[in-house]
C-alpha cells in the first residue's frame, strides 16, 4: 500500500458538508483515472472529502477524541502507480498522540507513524461505482492490532462483541480473505473465529460499509443528505475506534 499523501500539500479548505457529484465518481473511473485533463475535477472531491473530515473531527473532538485529517492525490503519480481509481480521506492520532505512542513503543519501531496508514484510522474513500466509510487497521499498524487483541484477552469477548453489534450495517473483515462478519447480529462463536485468524502485523482489519454509487442506485450517494450521513457512520466507529486504538485511556499494547 502507497502512503496515503504523497509531495503535494493538503488543500486549505473549511469544514463543510458539501454533496457529491456524478463527476466525482466519473473521474475515478478506468477511461479517466490516468488522465491529467481531470486532475482539477479530482481536485474539487479531495477538497471535498477534506471538509468533511474536518466536520468529524469537530465532532470526535466534542466527545474527547482529538484526531487529524489527510487525503489521498488526487493527480497520477508514483505514489498511486499513476492512475487515480480511488480517493480518500484518513482520520487518525494527532501528532501528540503519536509522540505519545513513540515513547511506549520506542522511536525505531514508531519512526514510520507519520504515515496515516500506520495507525489505526477512520476513513472515506471514493471509487467509480462505490462510497466507502470504514474503521481500518493497516498490518503495518501492528501496534494498534496488538492493542485490541491484547484488551480483548484481557476484558473477554463480549465487550468487543457488543461494539460490533452496535454497528449494522458494517462488516468486519480481515485482510483480503472472501469472508466476512456482518456487524448487529455477531454472535461470540463469529468473533472468536475472527480472533483465531486475525494476526497483528501480518494482517489488516476493517470494519467498513459500502453504498453503490452513482449508477444503478437510487441516488443515495448523489442525494444532499449522503454527507451527514457519512459524518454519523463516522461518529458511530468512534467507541470502537477509542476501544481498538492504542491510547493512554486504553493501554493494553504490552499487557498479556
Amino acid at each position: 500500500m502507497s502512503s496515503p499523501t504523497g509531495p503535494d500539500p493538503e488543500p486549505r479548505v473549511e469544514a463543510a458538508l458539501v454533496p457529491f457529484t456524478e463527476g466525482d465518481f466519473h473521474a475515478l473511473s478506468p477511461a479517466l483515472a490516468r488522465d491529467p485533463q481531470f486532475n482539477d475535477r479530482r481536485l474539487e472531491l479531495r477538497r471535498k472529502l477534506l471538509a468533511l473530515a474536518k466536520v468529524f473531527c469537530a465532532q470526535a473532538k466534542a466527545r474527547g477524541v482529538a484526531l487529524d485529517a489527510r487525503t489521498s492525490l488526487h493527480n497520477p503519480n508514483a505514489f498511486n502507480q499513476m492512475q487515480v481509481k480511488r480517493m480518500w480521506t484518513y482520520v487518525c492520532r494527532t501528532k501528540a498522540e503519536k509522540t505519545r505512542l513513540r515513547r511506549t513503543i520506542g522511536a525505531e519501531l514508531a519512526k514510520d507513524l507519520d504515515s496515516a496508514y500506520r495507525n489505526a484510522y477512520l476513513c472515506v474513500a471514493l471509487e467509480a461505482d462505490a462510497i466507502e466509510v470504514s474503521l481500518r487497521i493497516h498490518a503495518d499498524a501492528w501496534f494498534d492490532g496488538q492493542n485490541l487483541v491484547h484488551r480483548v484477552r484481557a476484558e473477554g469477548v463480549d465487550g468487543w462483541k457488543r461494539l460490533l453489534n452496535e454497528l449494522e450495517g458494517f462488516r468486519l473483515r480481515l485482510a483480503d480473505w472472501k469472508g466476512e462478519w456482518p456487524c448487529g447480529a455477531l454472535t461470540r462463536e463469529r468473533v472468536e473465529e475472527f480472533l483465531k485468524y486475525f494476526t497483528p502485523g501480518e494482517h489488516s482489519l476493517a470494519i467498513e460499509a459500502r453504498f453503490p454509487a452513482p449508477f444503478g442506485s437510487r441516488g443515495e450517494a448523489l442525494s444532499v443528505e449522503m454527507p451527514a450521513r457519512i459524518v454519523e457512520m463516522l461518529v458511530k466507529l468512534i467507541p470502537m475506534y477509542r476501544y481498538a486504538a492504542w491510547s493512554e485511556e486504553s493501554d493494553f499494547l504490552f499487557k498479556k
